[in-house]
This record gives C-alpha cells, structure tokens and sequence, in this order.
C-alpha cells in the first residue's frame, strides 16, 4: 500500500505535462523558405499573365522605372493591385479556416461551408439592393456584419459550448442554404442588383483596386494578430475544456476571440473579391499533415500556401479562358469540391455521420 501511494505522484506528472503550455514553437525554416520562394514565382507569374502577355524584364521596368507605356498602366493599374489582393485575401481564408477547424475540432469546417462567407454575401447583397450602397468601403461592414451574424448563429445551433462535427456541419449547411436562397432570390428581383454582383458573387479578383485594399487591410490585419494571440488558449481548448481551464484559459474568452477573428478575416476578404470556397478547408488539411496540430506551426504555412493557392487557381483562370478569364471562386471551386468528397470518404470512420 505504502509502496502505490509513493508511486501515485509520479505516474500524475506525465499527463499534468501535456497540459502544460509549451514554450512557442519556432516554423522550420526549410518549407517556410521554399512557400516564400513558390509564392514570390507566382506573383511574378500574376504580373506577367494575363489578356496581354508582358515579359519579365517589361514587368520589372512597369514596377521600378515606369514611363508610362501601356505596359506600364497594365502593370501598376491593374495587376499590382490584383495581385496583392489575392494575396490578402488567400491569406485571410487561409487563417480563418485553419482557426475554425482547430476551434470547432471538426475536420471539414470552412468558412464557406459553414455560412460565414454566405453570410457577408447576403449583408452585401442587402446593402446594393435595397440600401444603394456601391462600393467596396461602404459595404464592407455590412459583410463583416453578415460574417458575425452567420457565424454565431452556426456556432449557436452547432452547439458552441459542446461542440459537435455533426451538428455543426448540419447547422452549416442549414445556414447556408437559407442564405444562398435569399440572395438569389434578391438577384432575382433586382436587376440592378444581379448585374452588379454578377462577378461578385463567383469570387472575382478582376476589378481589385488599390484603394479597397486599403479600405480592408486595418481589418485583415487585425483579425490576423487575433488569430495570432488565439493559437495557445485554443490549442489547450482542443484538449477539452477541462483540461483548458486547468492550466488557466478562459475558454469564453478564447472563443469569443477566435469567433472575431474569422469574422473580421472572412468579412473583409468577401468585401473584397465575394466569396471563395475551399480555400480554408484545403489548406490546413494541407498545412497539418507537414506540421501536426500546433496552431502555432500551422498558422505560419497557411499564411503562406493559401495566397500562392489562390494565386495558382487566378492564374490558370486567365490561361484557360484566354482573352477572357475564370474567376477565381470558380476555379478554386472546381479544385476543392473533388478533395472535399476525398476528404470525407477519408473522414468516414472518425467523424461520425459524414
């Protein structure tokens, strides 16, 4: 008797660890380096294709030495800030959907999947049709708006202090077909309003400007440093809250911080460009397989592979309809729904239900 209660302490110790917080983990550098380098290939790519092919060496003249040319206009006017959209937005979905998916534990979450992206849609939709708003920054916060207001209905009939795969995958596509519904029906109603948001609402970087990215970006980077200070409370969430409030996380607090997050980031990125789907649930499935778990490895490769993702879908949308173009959502859209059926197939013996 004597000898099991001098060996109980011991044996309590292992598990007491695990819960610990570890110390922050650096990214190996390696695939961090080798994103950065596929990322900067495929900006050039983005500035260099398009209707009007330029090359590298004009690309580079339009950037540093312009002198006006046409090539020139097309390079500064157009793609720079095309490209630099995309990469803020990837970005944005990037992180959105690998927060969600470690705060929801549930493998197949998405912001397009559980009603965020539709939510700042139909708020969009709102504000052109019956409001007269028409640009970028005046109806940006009726998506953010939409994003929150979706997010939090999904997480409330998902069941946000027990959360369920099930239940917040079948409260996700509840959400987003009430809403999918009500904007065509909008679209329906208003001719105004469909010929608007007829690229719009397929995801579109055509048309970016600089002065919308602008307009977006103090909210994009926001949600980005919430995402940041979220990924230790929610990687000690993701053991339970039990286990969470033992080593001291307010686990209202962490979700209330990582439910912001997604909606500033998700908002904002729909305002920019409309929603795009499969972003967010590609890429951290991708992330997790190189990285395990740790939100904070895994944040670091999202930001990085989601806008060269992005990217890759814009650009082979511009090769493959060449003069005109494939929007983005569309081409991401035909990518993402095949590794969605494989990834439930994949998911079928752990993720009861699907």
């Amino acid at each position: 008797m004597t000898q099991s209660l001098a060996a109980a302490p011991p044996a309590e110790e292992p598990s007491t660890s695990l819960l610990r917080p570890r110390p922050l983990l650096r990214p190996r550098p390696g695939p961090l380096l080798l994103a950065v380098g596929v990322l900067l290939l495929l900006c050039l790519a983005s500035l260099a294709i398009g209707a009007k092919a330029i090359p590298p060496n004009q690309v580079w003249h339009g950037l540093f030495h312009p002198t006006g040319t046409e090539n020139d206009v097309i390079v500064r006017g157009l793609r720079v800030p095309r490209t630099l959209t995309a990469l803020a937005v990837g970005a944005a979905l990037g992180l959105a959907g690998t927060l969600m998916q470690s705060m929801t534990r549930n493998p197949l979450a998405d912001p397009g999947l559980l009603g965020v992206n539709a939510g700042a849609s139909a708020a969009v939709v709102t504000a052109i049709a019956f409001l007269g708003v028409g640009t970028t920054t005046g109806y940006v916060w009726f998506a953010l708006a939409g994003a929150g207001v979706a997010t939090v209905l999904v997480c409330a009939l998902g069941g946000l202090g027990a959360v369920s795969p099930v239940r917040l995958a079948l409260a996700g596509t509840a959400v987003n077909a009430a809403l999918v519904g009500y904007i065509g029906g909008v679209e329906l109603l208003d001719q105004q309003a469909l010929d608007q948001l007829r690229m719009w609402s397929v995801g579109s970087l055509a048309g970016s400007t600089t002065g919308n990215l602008l307009a977006c970006l103090p909210l994009l980077l926001a949600g980005a440093l919430l995402c940041v200070l979220a990924a230790r409370p929610l990687n000690a969430l993701a053991l339970g809250e039990d286990a969470a409030r033992a080593v001291g996380v307010g686990v209202v607090r962490a979700r209330v911080a990582g439910v912001l997050a997604i909606t500033l980031l998700c908002g904002a990125a729909t305002a920019l460009c409309g929603p795009i789907a499969f972003v967010g649930l590609m890429v951290p499935h991708l992330v997790r397989s190189r990285t395990g778990p740790d939100l904070r490895r895994m944040l670091p490769h999202a930001l990085l592979l989601a806008p060269a993702l992005l990217l890759a879908a814009d650009i082979a949308g511009r090769v493959l309809a060449e003069p005109g173009e494939v929007p983005a959502g569309v081409m991401t859209a035909i990518v993402g729904a095949p590794v969605f059926v494989a990834l439930v197939r994949g998911r079928r013996g752990r993720v009861a239900g699907l």
